[in-house]
């Protein structure tokens, strides 16, 4: 990854620069599953503080809707790859002695599918709302941009809080660069 790194802040820089056409709202600012309680009949979200580490001024700041949805999909991402590692763990199997392709290859489709099916409830929903760009290629650019956003901030969230876990974030900077290329 950090071969990469100036294609990274190119990525950045040249997404950052992209005229948009959407409002600003508050955005829940750290939504993720572990946000989301299902209580039986319905679905709560809860914790609208942000994330943590940012300043409170920093999270009070309106942002694009999309900052959501890429945290979400990001927390797909997070539950696929946590849920492969606890497995191999709680199996007493060294990764060493597991197939890494196919393992990558089905969390890469199950994280595409739900995901793909995340947004894709959600634009239906939001239809022509003026929190989003009408224009797909703007809506895509914009998803983008935050998407790689939030997993270079989880990369400096594990790196201070949980180093085993480096890996996640970092395989995710990599298969968001390799699908824009």
């Amino acid at each position: 990854m950090l071969q990469r790194e100036n294609e990274i802040i190119d990525r950045m820089r040249k997404l950052s620069m992209m005229p948009m056409k959407a409002e600003r709202i508050r955005c829940h600012g750290d939504y993720h599953l572990g946000q989301v309680l299902w209580t039986g009949k319905d679905f709560v979200i809860i914790d609208f503080e942000g994330e943590p580490s940012r300043s409170l001024g920093r999270r009070r700041l309106k942002r694009p809707a999309v900052v959501d949805l890429a945290g979400m999909v990001r927390s797909f991402h997070y539950a696929g790859r946590t849920a492969a590692l606890r497995l191999t763990r709680d199996l007493g199997t060294s990764t060493a002695s597991v197939d890494r392709t196919t393992i990558d290859t089905w969390l890469t489709f199950w994280h595409r599918w739900i995901s793909g099916t995340f947004l894709d409830a959600y634009l239906d929903v939001a239809g022509q709302a003026e929190y989003l760009p009408h224009d797909p290629a703007q809506l895509t650019q914009l998803f983008d941009f935050f998407l790689l956003e939030k997993a270079i901030y989880e990369l400096g969230y594990e790196t201070n809080s949980r180093p085993d876990w480096v890996d996640i974030p970092a395989r995710g900077i990599l298969d968001i660069l390799d699908l824009g290329s």
